[in-house]
């Protein structure tokens, strides 16, 4: 297993994290009981990973319930993530969203579920347009203080979201958002077009969730072909949007270096994420020990520059403006990077200049 910092605290997790949602009955996405949760627990830290990623919603806190029957007198080896913000009532309004009293009240409920006194990372599941931004960003801190929490994160927020939140939060000196759980794929790479470089700037950790997509890049199932019985995307459906054709383009691509390495085409998916710029640690979760060990195992896959030059050109999706006006200005037009760091731009860098003679658009 490799180790990593979160984001920008000293804390060290495996670069590979166990994931829940197969966490209880509620979901669709697995239903495993006490027994087969404890058991994939002990057999994840067998293998080095010292880093598990929950949330209050998954099955409704069962998913935590579990997780904490699982680590007793184990707890202080583990380094602990759940989150807050989604639905836990179908009555009460109040236990949604990110105000301060259902952020008090979640790590109250969280706390108990998980038999914990502490939680090492306390993330918001979303952002929250209904709640002022201050309110939630102090509430946050205040767990901190109070040491119920050890540090703090975000999840799916826009690149603007996540650094007004970071920027009122330095404003106020109050405690900031190490990590951004976010979805990152393959077949999904939207978080590039600027979330990607803006965690890279402020030193925010990504915790990918879903680097499968779903399943999909299992290569389990194809698009268009019905879904075995039993097997997630039958139970629970496509669970993330990508572009058909492309995914298509990809999988191929995928198998293609899958048979190359001899492995899996999901570990060469996990593999590759793993290698993207300011990525924490990768979320992987699995039905059965097999599948899990084989993800595990994507920590050990060293890909080749062919290996990347071929899944990118199949999965890139494209640069919108305004970055590709910003790359073009600072790398391409501008002379200063290539004197400054003149390694970077051995092969003539990221980003061509499209001024004077045709390039094929990616």
């Amino acid at each position: 297993m490799k180790y990593r910092r979160l984001g920008n605290s000293g804390l060290i997790v495996s670069a590979l994290s166990l994931g829940s949602m197969q966490f209880g009955k509620a979901m669709n996405m697995g239903q495993l009981g006490q027994e087969e949760t404890s058991a994939m627990i002990q057999f994840a830290l067998d293998r080095g990973i010292n880093f598990i990623d929950t949330a209050d919603v998954y099955s409704g806190g069962e998913s935590e319930t579990l997780i904490g029957n699982a680590i007793k007198g184990i707890r202080e080896e583990l380094v602990l993530a759940t989150k807050v913000r989604l639905p836990m009532s179908d009555t009460n309004f109040n236990r949604s969203g990110s105000t301060r009293v259902n952020i008090m009240r979640g790590v109250e409920s969280s706390l108990k579920r998980l038999q914990t006194d502490y939680i090492d990372l306390y993330q918001l599941h979303g952002w929250d347009s209904n709640t002022p931004l201050e309110e939630t960003l102090r509430a946050m801190d205040d767990l901190v203080r109070q040491g119920k929490v050890r540090y703090i994160g975000m999840s799916n927020y826009l690149s603007w979201q996540a650094a007004t939140a970071v920027g009122v939060q330095q404003q106020l000196n109050l405690e900031k958002f190490v990590t951004a759980q976010m979805y990152y794929s393959l077949v999904g790479r939207e978080l590039e077009y600027e979330f990607t470089s803006w965690a890279e700037y402020s030193g925010v950790g990504i915790l990918v969730w879903s680097t499968l997509a779903g399943g999909f890049l299992s290569g389990k199932y194809r698009l268009g072909d019905k879904a075995e019985p039993g097997t997630r995307f039958a139970e629970a459906g496509q669970f993330v949007m990508f572009d058909q054709a492309r995914a298509e383009r990809v999988l191929g691509v995928l198998e293609t270096v899958a048979d190359r390495h001899g492995v899996s085409m999901a570990r060469v998916a996990i593999a590759w994420t793993m290698s993207r710029p300011a990525v924490s640690s990768v979320i992987i979760a699995a039905r059965s020990l097999k599948h899990l060990d084989d993800n595990i195992a994507a920590a050990d896959l060293e890909l080749t520059e062919e290996d990347f030059a071929e899944l990118d050109a199949a999965s890139h999706p494209g640069t919108p403006y305004p970055k590709w006006m910003v790359l073009q200005l600072d790398q391409a037009e501008d002379p200063r990077p290539k004197v400054l760091d003149p390694e970077r731009f051995k092969d003539g860098g990221e980003w061509p200049d499209l001024r004077f003679r045709e390039q094929e658009w990616k």
